[in-house]
């Protein structure tokens, strides 16, 4: 039985938006405490894509080599079965 949308699911949604927002914005406010925490932790967080390389430790510049590293490969992975599948259409 379908039911109509009432003021108190209007309030349950504006309250859960309205404590979304805020975590993001303590969480971007303390992001780098937050993100050592969680790396401390085992939790694998990416480095922030604005950082210099020069200015990057060795672990953090081989987490980067490696995401490169995979992305190039599922490239190429993509390309291939593309180039295999134009292969087999025509």
């Amino acid at each position: 039985m379908p039911q109509t949308i009432n003021k108190d699911h209007v309030k349950g949604a504006l309250v859960g938006v309205g404590i979304c927002a805020a975590g993001y914005y303590l969480y971007k406010k303390n992001q780098t405490q937050v993100d050592n925490f969680l790396r401390e932790q085992g939790i694998s967080v990416p480095t922030a894509n604005h950082k210099e390389y020069k200015h990057m430790s060795i672990e953090e510049l081989m987490e980067t080599k490696e995401l490169v590293e995979d992305l190039i490969a599922e490239k190429e992975i993509n390309l291939n079965s593309d180039v295999e599948n134009n292969l087999i259409v025509e």
